[in-house]
């Protein structure tokens, strides 16, 4: 992953691709000039031995493309596609997919800015939505479809698992398999994963059917709290229709995001994987704290939870994430927010520095509290993103704002 797509004699011998901060390419001719934008613009195919050569940086950039090639390895998918944030690349997906009149059936809960989108802006555009609980997962997808006067216009499907801020899993594979047995005449409806909190190295949800995987790279790919991008990965024929819609759109990651990614791919299971182990210790401490009701973390599953065998079959990891509810409410989780002192009050996820938030005021404040508490959201819930800090510490800094409860 470290030197594939790029070529340092191409750049006179520099070890790391640099930042091409610039918004045209010069053509070597007019010929070659026309043929670019043939292929750019879907005039005609390209070529099997041709490449598309650079024309502008919102079609394409060598810190972008070197960037899309690195990603599709972790994945092991066709093409990727890079944006300016996450919520680019869940909005140009779902616009590029969706038409009026069509019908969009998604889990909850998800992230409060994707809630927005669904509920708030794609019903501008005469789309549907339809809504399904992650927690019961299969049986209540298909109660979703059962109920919705529009389910033979199903054209997408949007899951995010695990879903935040709970960790609820969704069978991936299930999923697409009961896509495919409601879908009438054979037609394809795509199935969009949004794998944020598991990041590309805990879950790879196209190698159990998924056709599209998303990606707020600002977290977890990112991974210093120093950026804004995103990311959509799948097949050559699906992403290369998204790619031109960002095209349109003006959605795509500039150079210098592009190159800080590069340099962030480097150390992305190194990180992960300190994250991962800090977050199973302190798991485990919120676990046994009396003044913790609950702990929503992957690790904890076992063989008598319902979820235990999606997560043996779809995840090779627990994350880092983990929410809690303490023993009261909105008063005491605040209570406890503002003492914490190593942890960062902080909203987002996946940097290397600890961050704790309250979602129901927070990330997911625009979503009705009766909707909050009926896919459990509750006020005394913190979400907690574990860092690269040492466990013991992270340890004490929570004992310590435990006492303001």
């Amino acid at each position: 992953m470290m030197s594939y797509g790029y070529d340092p004699q191409l750049s006179e011998g520099a070890i790391k691709s640099p930042i091409f901060q610039t918004s045209t390419f010069v053509f070597k001719s007019a010929e070659d000039g026309k043929a670019f934008f043939e292929v750019a613009y879907g005039l005609r195919k390209k070529g099997e031995k041709e490449n598309l050569g650079l024309i502008y940086s919102r079609l394409n950039n060598p810190d972008l493309e070197i960037l899309e090639d690195r990603l599709t390895l972790w994945d092991e998918a066709e093409s990727c596609a890079v944006f300016e944030s996450g919520m680019a690349a869940i909005a140009t997906t779902l616009l590029e997919l969706l038409r009026p009149g069509d019908l969009v059936l998604y889990s909850e809960p998800h992230y409060g800015g994707t809630d927005y989108l669904l509920n708030h802006i794609l019903p501008r555009f005469g789309i549907e939505r339809a809504s399904f609980n992650a927690e019961p997962g299969i049986a209540a997808m298909e109660a979703a479809l059962d109920a919705s006067p529009a389910a033979d216009r199903l054209a997408a499907v949007f899951v995010e698992t695990p879903a935040n801020p709970t960790n609820a899993l969704v069978d991936i594979k299930a999923c697409a398999e009961l896509i495919a047995r409601r879908t009438p005449n054979h037609r394809h409806v795509p199935l969009i994963i949004d794998n944020t909190f598991l990041g590309p190295i805990w879950q790879q949800p196209l190698k159990h059917g998924a056709d599209l995987v998303i990606y707020s790279a600002t977290k977890f790919i990112g991974g210093h709290s120093d950026l804004i991008a995103g990311a959509c990965l799948g097949s050559r024929e699906l992403v290369d229709r998204i790619r031109a819609m960002r095209t349109f759109f003006g959605t795509m990651s500039g150079p210098w995001t592009g190159w800080l990614l590069l340099r962030s791919l480097e150390t992305l299971k190194l990180r992960m994987t300190r994250q991962m182990k800090n977050a199973r210790r302190v798991a485990d401490f919120l676990a046994d704290h009396p003044r913790v009701q609950r702990v929503y973390y992957l690790g904890h599953l076992n063989e008598h939870d319902p979820q235990w065998a999606v997560y043996r079959k779809q995840c090779t990891g627990p994350g880092s994430i983990i929410s809690f509810d303490v023993v009261g409410g909105e008063n005491e989780a605040f209570r406890f927010l503002n003492a914490l002192k190593l942890i960062k009050l902080a909203v987002s996820l996946g940097g290397t520095e600890s961050l704790a938030e309250h979602p129901a005021t927070m990330t997911h404040s625009d979503i009705p509290p009766a909707n909050q508490q009926k896919v459990g959201i509750t006020p005394a819930m913190v979400r907690l993103s574990v860092g690269v800090e040492h466990a013991e510490d992270l340890i004490a800094d929570l004992t310590q704002a435990f006492l303001s409860i």
